[in-house]
């Protein structure tokens, strides 16, 4: 077998199981997750030296599927294996008095395998199946206590956002295809001229989709009436990854028209998310606007022409958002929600959990020697050295500046307050998650060399300057956050952010109502058919019974009549042969006679 399917195939076998055993759920999928890190490290192992591996599956004509393992590839295996173990780890204790595990399990285990595909895919057609597949896996996560309708319309929205940004990675997968005759996505990448630009861009608004970045991030935000295990999970290995992911692995193909555009969106939602992040006044919702943000610098990477620095901001956030997402899940289940207003003073009746999140917290604010630091330097670096995009450097350094300010908020208000909290069930699975996603938040930045080593890329000349740029900025952040509220830092546009930064009602207003709008009308249209349908059906089969009737009537009497006809003509007869031979002789001169007459007759009328 080749190594290039160790780790797709054990998170794969297990929703297989879980579906097919009804049982054994948490054990089954922690097994596939466990395996599926193993495979990744055994392939990262491999391809290491730098000689990727390949692996042909059926496909179209003389367009077979391929899984390819390079370094990157591996390396994103084995951040998504590490991430997913540990947030199963965690989901153990979490969902442990939930009902539905079977479908809970089956489909985070069916999510981890869909994206191990995704990022080992090697052509454009499998990408867009993995595509496909992790959309729905996140959509029945979201939705996953869809009796709860802000569950239920949290799923809606995502899907509506996500798939109606996923039409441009279709168009320019068909563009790439035709523009150079081939669905590998290493060849293809070659493409240049006006191809290249519109390709890129189709890329981008697929990125802004699933990565939430403006105007696309509502959706991110209203996700978090998820389970929080689904909440790290989306956030920072899989569903909002894959943007991220895919300009990365698609930077060779973006020109430089391409490159001011994805720099713009990126520089632009790492401030306004930061800003949304800033105002709100649930954790969980402050953790999902910190998401954008963030991945609005790995664009900011990839806009200055350093993909690299983007990866390694993605590997260290996505250690350390899930961190905080499942120190958020034990707050939640210590008050019964995660609202700011409940969760005062959490940190204080949980120190452990507390102390994860503030390691983790000031990892993302870049304090160091946290994995933090070391990725937000390069995506500064990056942005200050970019070359005609001068504006990149100080988005940057503005989106850094918010991450202090919202995390230091997030840290006092958790602190100060009561300290009662509610039992807490599954309380030791849940800080073995916990702490088993902190020391990655904050060692990280320690192995970057390496990975540099292993992908043989380096990063640009950073200097002393841009160290302290990005340690000023973090610290300020942290400074103002701490000792100012956030009406006070917003000013008068705090409002404005609370209610997410849109304009007339944004998005929502100009594009999914009218769209679900559209779905109802549709929807009322169906059902109207529907029922004519019903009823025309319903019309016709009486009427085919009263003619069957009619028919059975009509047909039966001929019949009927037919056979008495027969059956009195046959009696007749009967009589007539009585057995005597006087009676025959009389019959026979009788029928000789009537045949005399007739010949006569005839001859007459010649």
């Amino acid at each position: 077998m080749s190594a290039v399917l160790l780790p797709i195939l054990p998170p794969l076998i297990a929703a297989l199981a879980v579906l097919l055993l009804r049982r054994g759920g948490p054990g089954l999928a922690l097994a596939g997750a466990t395996l599926s890190l193993a495979g990744s490290l055994w392939l990262l192992v491999r391809v290491g030296g730098g000689q990727p591996e390949t692996f042909l599956l059926p496909g179209l004509p003389e367009m077979p599927l391929r899984l390819v393992a390079g370094p990157l590839t591996a390396l994103l295996t084995v951040a998504v294996a590490t991430v997913g173990t540990f947030v199963l780890i965690h989901a153990v204790g979490y969902m442990k008095r939930e009902s539905g595990l079977v479908r809970f399990y089956a489909i985070m285990s069916l999510f981890l395998a869909a994206m191990q595909a995704l990022v080992l895919a090697g052509d454009w057609v499998l990408l867009l199946a993995t595509w496909e597949l992790i959309g729905m896996c996140s959509y029945l996560l979201i939705g996953f206590w869809f009796q709860r309708p802000e569950a239920a319309d949290a799923a809606g929205r995502a899907f509506l956002y996500t798939r109606s940004a996923d039409l441009g990675l279709y168009v320019a997968v068909f563009m790439l295809i035709g523009a150079t005759g081939t669905s590998e996505i290493a060849p293809s990448l070659e493409a240049g001229g006006s191809t290249s630009t519109a390709a890129g861009l189709l890329l981008l608004l697929a990125a802004m989709g699933k990565s939430a970045q403006v105007p696309l991030q509502d959706w991110l935000m209203r996700a978090m009436a998820g389970p929080t295990p689904v909440s790290a999970l989306l956030h920072s290995a899989t569903l909002v990854a894959a943007g991220a992911i895919l300009l990365i692995r698609s930077a060779p193909l973006l020109s430089p028209e391409a490159l001011f555009f994805v720099g713009l969106v990126g520089g632009i939602t790492t401030v306004a998310a930061g800003v949304i992040a800033l105002a709100e006044r649930d954790l969980k919702r402050l953790l999902a606007a910190s998401t954008a943000s963030q991945y609005g610098l790995m664009l900011i990477a990839v806009g200055a022409g350093v993909p690299l620095a983007a990866l390694l901001h993605l590997l260290a956030h996505a250690a350390i958002k899930s961190a905080l997402f499942l120190a958020a899940g034990d707050f939640q289940h210590a008050r019964g929600g995660t609202g700011f207003d409940q969760l005062e003073g959490v940190g204080r009746a949980r120190p452990w959990t507390f102390a994860s999140f503030a390691v983790a917290a000031l990892a993302l604010a870049g304090i160091p020697p946290l994995s933090g630091f070391f990725s937000k330097d390069a995506v500064i670096a990056a942005a200050l050295s970019a070359q005609g995009f001068a504006w990149l450097g100080p988005l940057a350094l503005v989106g850094t500046l918010l991450t202090g300010a919202y995390m230091a908020r997030s840290l006092r208000l958790l602190w100060r307050g009561p300290d009662e909290t509610l039992a807490v069930a599954g309380g030791a699975w849940m800080r073995a998650g916990i702490l088993g996603l902190v020391v990655p938040a904050a060692g990280l930045g320690l192995a970057f060399g390496s990975i540099e080593a292993i992908l043989d890329l380096s990063m640009p000349d950073e200097g002393i300057g841009v160290v302290l740029l990005g340690l000023f900025a973090g610290l300020g952040g942290l400074l103002l956050g701490s000792l100012m509220s956030a009406q006070r830092l917003l000013g008068p546009i705090h409002q404005w952010a609370e209610s997410g930064l849109s304009i007339a009602g944004g998005l929502a207003a100009w594009v999914g109502r009218p769209a679900m709008a559209v779905a109802r009308g549709c929807e009322r249209l169906e059902q109207g058919l529907y029922v004519t349908v019903l009823r025309t059906g319903h019309a016709s089969l009486v009427l085919a019974n009263l003619v069957r009737a009619g028919d059975e009537r009509r047909i039966n009497g001929l019949i009927f009549a037919l056979v008495a006809g027969v059956q009195a003509m046959g009696a007749r007869a009967r009589t007539l042969q009585s057995g005597l031979i006087h009676h025959s002789l009389a019959i026979s001169a009788v029928a000789s006679a009537v045949t005399l007459v007739v010949l006569f007759l005839a001859s007459l009328s010649f």
